[in-house]
């Protein structure tokens, strides 16, 4: 099941999302995870804190997906 998550902008960075939705608990930790393990973003693994995610791709993180979507 994937969980999803509003944006009120055109983009959201991965390390943005990481930290608003409280996986991890500082910029520091998020940069770490990602550097060391990554995240799965539309089936492929990334390590970019920076990589934009648009409304309609989907992030795997710590076995949780969640699909980015536009705020109506």
């Amino acid at each position: 099941m994937q969980e999803k998550v509003n944006i009120t902008t055109e983009y959201i960075t991965l390390g943005q999302l990481i930290k608003v939705l409280n996986i991890l608990e500082s910029g520091g930790m998020v940069k770490a995870y990602l550097q060391d393990v990554g995240a799965n973003v539309n089936g492929e693994v990334e390590h970019r804190r920076g990589r934009k995610l648009y409304p309609g791709d989907i992030v795997e993180v710590e076995g949780n997906a969640y699909i980015v979507s536009a705020e109506d």
